[in-house]
């Protein structure tokens, strides 16, 4: 069972492998910023009694996007967490279409704890979106990500309602046509 101590640690353990990583936003905010984001939204919408739910949140893009594998994180921080990383994880080996389309598919099919995740990631997705949205996406391209994040989400409604209610909150800040 992980501690406290062990959710300070997952966090070093995430800042110093994004360390050069930047949100796509014009602001180009330190990656961190959205894990701690994430882990936030998880935490509230559990009353954080799931250490190895937040751990896992802390970490939830650290397969994908650095060169920590499912086993690192066993080692580091137990099989429960490395499982819940695993379930929210996309193959970056697949074009970017596929990996958006499989979501979508896999979304219904994993555990209660990643379709937290998943709905926490895509709530502070669109909030970074809606403050700092990348330079290059025209307008077609950020009401495309929000109705692909909106059928992701379907998939993970009935799990927690007030995370749902913050996600259908964050798409209501903006004018799709």
């Amino acid at each position: 069972m992980n501690t406290i101590t062990d959710l300070a640690r997952a966090y070093h353990f995430a800042a110093v492998r994004h360390t050069n990583q930047k949100r796509k936003g014009k602001a180009g905010e330190p990656y961190i910023n959205h894990l701690t984001e994430v882990t936030e939204l998880v935490a509230s919408a559990t009353g954080g009694g799931d250490i190895d739910l937040m751990i896992a949140a802390v970490l939830h893009d650290i397969i994908e996007d650095t060169g920590v594998t499912k086993a690192d994180l066993e080692h580091a921080f137990g099989g429960r967490v490395a499982g819940f990383v695993s379930e929210v994880t996309d193959d970056k080996s697949l074009p970017k279409a596929e990996r958006k389309r499989l979501q979508i598919e896999h979304a219904s099919h994993i555990s209660p704890e990643a379709k937290i995740i998943k709905l926490a990631d895509k709530t502070a997705n669109l909030h970074s979106l809606r403050k700092s949205p990348p330079a290059d996406w025209p307008a077609d391209q950020v009401e495309d990500y929000i109705t692909w994040s909106q059928k992701v989400v379907a998939a993970c409604r009935g799990t927690n309602k007030w995370l749902e209610q913050r996600f259908d909150e964050a798409v209501a800040t903006f004018e799709i046509r």
